[in-house]
């Protein structure tokens, strides 16, 4: 198999540096470099790689006004190298709203106490990237030896066949009264997409955990409420939940559902420490399983792994309603596959049709 070829571009000699290092791999090749976004233009013009670390700030064209003209001109997976900052993640959200498939921090790059775990996530993005079906480059994907990073849990005794998946139509069973989402890598896009689609009258609370760091949640709940009739906002400690309001957790932090007084409160926690992700799926749909006595709606969207199988497993066989974003719409399909694979799965479909099925469900 061809390896990825990959173009850095980073106003920095020392982070394009960096990045091609940490991008040494058998099945990965650097194909060029870039100094701004005007070379880097060129670059893909003359080298075609599969996909692009785009830096954020540089001279002469920014990596905003670079990918706008990547998406125009030539579209491709774009991989955004972001600062932590309150305006890198501006910038990073916009970029992702532009078509940007993912983003890696730039500072920790430099960590020499944390390289190894850098270089592991960038490389591993680079791969699953450049396989997105989003730009027509898929390539297969290596199968993960079992009990390694990146392989599927083996599914349960009897999962559903794909053809015993209903693809549209109502949900089965009476409406929930809880709304919760995880997702992942493309999660940003997607939720960009999905919930400006549900109206102000949506009659529970949604909550929703989106991989990312700290820095990022607050600015991406506001550029979502600006955009959304219902209201969006990051999630706070012990906090009521409200009908027609999402709650975004927060980045470093893992958002649980408690009950006080007969009603739902969030509940912001570091523990466990030892979760891989933090905010974790997995976490709270668990949560959500051992204490909301309601019924449940979960949903599974876009995202790298299988955050959320586990949870949804336990929510299902406490008779929760389950939906599962289709590869056809994935930018990555690793969550929803893993949680369809493992059979707790009650519904697949294309992100397009995701609004209309809770409109339907929720009788909105």
């Amino acid at each position: 198999m061809d390896p990825i070829r990959v173009l850095v571009v980073d106003d920095s000699p020392f982070m394009r540096k960096a990045l091609e290092r940490m991008l040494q791999a058998p099945d990965l090749q650097v194909a060029g470099s870039a100094r701004d976004g005007l070379d880097a233009l060129d670059k893909i013009r003359q080298l075609d790689p599969d996909i692009v670390t785009l830096d954020v700030e540089m001279p002469r064209l920014d990596g905003l006004g670079c990918l706008r003209r990547i998406m125009a001109e030539m579209p491709r997976a774009v991989l955004m190298v972001s600062s932590l900052t309150q305006e890198g993640a501006q910038a990073t959200l916009e970029a992702l709203a532009l078509g940007a498939l993912d983003f890696i921090p730039k500072e920790t790059s430099l960590a020499s106490t944390s390289i190894l775990q850098i270089q592991q996530d960038l490389q591993e993005k680079v791969r699953k990237l450049a396989r997105s079906p989003r730009f027509g480059r898929a390539r297969p994907a290596p199968p993960a030896p079992a009990g390694l990073p990146g392989a599927l849990p083996p599914p349960l005794p009897h999962a559903a066949p794909p053809q015993a998946v209903a693809r549209l139509g109502a949900l089965p069973g009476p409406r929930a009264d809880l709304l919760a989402i995880g997702c992942s890598t493309g999660g940003p896009k997607a939720l960009q997409d999905l919930l400006p689609a549900l109206p102000q009258s949506l009659p529970v609370p949604c909550l929703i955990v989106q991989h990312m760091p700290a820095t990022f949640t607050r600015p991406f709940a506001e550029r979502l409420n600006n955009i959304c009739q219902v209201r969006v906002k990051e999630a706070e400690h012990l906090e009521a939940l409200q009908p027609g309001c999402v709650y975004i957790a927060p980045g470093g932090m893992h958002m649980l559902y408690r009950q006080r007084g007969g009603a739902g409160i969030l509940e912001l926690s570091a523990e466990p420490a030892t979760s891989l992700h933090r905010p974790s799926v997995d976490v709270m749909f668990q949560s959500i399983a051992d204490n909301c006595p309601r019924q449940v709606l979960a949903v599974i969207l876009t995202g790298m792994g299988s955050d959320g199988t586990l949870g949804m497993v336990s929510l299902k066989a406490r008779g929760a309603h389950t939906l599962a974003e289709a590869e056809e719409s994935c930018v990555v399909y690793g969550m929803p596959r893993a949680a369809f694979e493992r059979g707790c799965v009650d519904q697949v479909a294309p992100l397009q049709d995701m609004a209309g099925i809770l409109r339907r469900h929720f009788q909105v």
